[in-house]
């Protein structure tokens, strides 16, 4: 399944002094991404979270190529590049609207826990969810 790119603006609070969007506001944007991205497959983590079924932040980093500033619009391109029902890896490219040109790339892994911080396989647990987690997947 093709992920539609998530579409924002920058606000000014997320901007530092310099005028340019401060670096850990670049890992939010992944994170809005790549929960948009879940909730066009019909995975809204809330209602995960109901089911006793948590996605953690394993490790993420970006590497910033060119400064978003206020009110610049941005696309963020979230790709699953990993997955095996109990951990999954995306890839990020956040591109300027108005000349598609790449301002920053990441990476963020994840896994699947329970409430007491167990590992989860959500192939058994979940399978519905699993299957649409690998509609995610790029072949």
């Amino acid at each position: 399944m093709e992920i539609k790119p998530y579409i924002r603006k920058v606000n000014y609070y997320e901007t530092d002094r310099m005028g340019i969007v401060h670096h850990s506001n670049y890992i939010r944007y992944f994170e809005e991404a790549r929960i948009d991205a879940m909730e066009q497959i019909n995975c809204d983590c809330i209602k995960m979270e109901e089911m006793n079924l948590i996605i953690p932040v394993v490790d993420v980093y970006g590497k910033y190529l060119k400064s978003l500033r206020c009110r610049d619009e941005f696309a963020v391109y979230t790709k699953m590049t990993y997955f095996n029902g109990v951990k999954m890896e995306f890839d990020y490219e956040i591109r300027f609207k108005d000349d598609n040109s790449l301002s920053c790339t990441g990476h963020s892994t994840h896994c699947f826990i329970n409430e007491k911080g167990r590992p989860v396989t959500v192939r058994k647990s979940h399978p519905d969810i699993y299957e649409k987690f690998m509609s995610l997947l790029e072949k």
